[in-house]
């Protein structure tokens, strides 16, 4: 006889279940999907009096997020505008002479920079928006850019200001510092292997290209409101914004929304004094805009129903019964290998502060430490930002203009792989036991 935690597991589970498989087979937008899905299951679950609160309370927590994110297109977006970017991308022109293997490297190096500050969202308005016209001229694939920028940013995500390492280390009462320095042997190799796979689909697209005889496209010039070029004391002003902005933002002196707020209304000023212009920039990124941040409120929709009615706990009390106790001693492997689908289908904030400590729990009858088993459980982050519970994640495929589901198919494997190096790495330098 089913007990009401076997009963949400199911619930959950099942909701999970469909809304994977609405998106992966297109029958249902992202959008709708974390909208409808949740919504039926919890009518089926008799919630219909409660899941009005529990949906608000998941848009409110996801709310700074959707905020940052708006004002975070609409800053990158001017200083695009601006040309900003522009002597960045012809610089990469330049020392790419065009050779798709030489732009994919560059690619791997700039995004595993730029992605040491921990948002993924930084980096991907950053890199895509200055790397874009280029794979485009070249004829590149841009599901090749999408994934590559992906792929870094998995790895540095692991960084204890990238928010999983913090989440971990909280919930299990750590330093995140005792999680993290460990492990950079692993994020280094993990490093390592992204350059390797953007050198490996370089070589693919260079062949691919020389077969086809193909020819490059004029590189699109940024476009420039004023009608003028760039003026170089605004150039100057641009730049020393965005990198104190960049500054701040690791700094945390201040709320990434707010920080973006500041910045977004100092760039306009700055560029675009005249109201009339102002009113010309906001209408032209408005689109892209509504686009992400309808998307990230609908999954406050999904987490709210899932985390108010309890399912998650129930999945969890599933899994942890699933694990006997000839599997004890290897509970760290474990954590480490079930991190790379849990955190996929569920929110971070879920796994990290629901199941871990749990998992905790038990392995530390088996003398594994709270610190070994914390690393295990950041080991999947590279697929972690495939989710589509990841707000950052349609950021991505906006800018990149690929759809979300190609995106997902074309880089799974590889982010799987760079979990497995992680994996590897981190148990041959001995700080994840098996």
């Amino acid at each position: 006889m089913f007990s009401e935690s076997d009963h949400l597991a199911c619930l959950g589970f099942g909701m999970v279940f469909t809304f994977m498989t609405l998106i992966m087979t297109r029958r249902l937008s992202p959008m709708l999907a974390l909208i409808v899905v949740p919504t039926l299951f919890a009518v089926l679950g008799d919630f219909t009096g409660t899941m009005g609160p529990m949906m608000l309370e998941g848009i409110q927590h996801l709310a700074p997020t959707g905020i940052m994110l708006m004002f975070a297109i609409l800053y990158f977006s001017v200083m695009h505008d601006a040309g900003l970017f522009q002597p960045m991308v012809s610089t990469t022109l330049r020392l790419a002479g065009g050779d798709p293997l030489r732009v994919m490297l560059g690619t791997a190096i700039l995004a595993l920079l730029v992605s040491l500050d921990g948002d993924g969202s930084t980096t991907y308005i950053i890199v895509i928006t200055a790397l874009l016209p280029l794979y485009q001229r070249l004829k590149i694939n841009p599901l090749f850019l999408s994934g590559i920028v992906m792929l870094a940013v998995g790895v540095t995500n692991i960084t204890p200001w990238g928010g999983p390492t913090a989440r971990a280390a909280s919930a299990l009462h750590l330093d995140p510092n005792a999680l993290f320095t460990p492990m950079i042997p692993a994020m280094l190799g993990c490093s390592l292997w992204v350059v390797i796979a953007a050198v490996l689909l370089g070589l693919w697209e260079r062949r691919r290209q020389r077969k086809l005889a193909l020819s490059p496209e004029p590189l699109p010039e940024i476009e420039v409101t004023s009608g003028s070029a760039p003026h170089p004391l605004r150039m100057t002003l641009n730049a020393l914004l965005t990198i104190a902005l960049l500054v701040l933002l690791v700094w945390g002196v201040c709320p990434m929304p707010v920080l973006f707020m500041l910045a977004f209304a100092l760039a306009m000023l700055i560029n675009f004094p005249d109201p009339q212009a102002q009113k010309e920039r906001l209408a032209a990124h408005a689109p892209s805009i509504l686009m992400v941040v309808s998307l990230i409120f609908a999954a406050g929709i999904f987490t709210g129903i899932l985390s108010g009615t309890h399912m998650v706990d129930a999945m969890t009390d599933t899994i942890l019964a699933l694990i006997s106790r000839d599997m004890g001693p290897h509970l760290s492997l474990i954590t480490a290998v079930v991190s790379l689908p849990l955190t996929f289908f569920i929110s971070n904030d879920a796994f990290y502060y629901g199941m871990l400590p749990l998992l905790t729990k038990a392995a530390a009858t088996y003398g594994i430490s709270a610190a070994e088993m914390g690393r295990a459980a950041i080991v999947g982050q590279p697929v972690h930002v495939l989710s589509p519970l990841v707000p950052s994640t349609y950021l991505l495929v906006n800018l990149a203009g690929v759809d979300f589901v190609a995106h997902q198919r074309f880089t799974i494997l590889w982010a799987i792989v760079t979990c497995l190096v992680m994996l590897v790495v981190g148990m041959a330098c001995q700080v994840i036991p098996f």
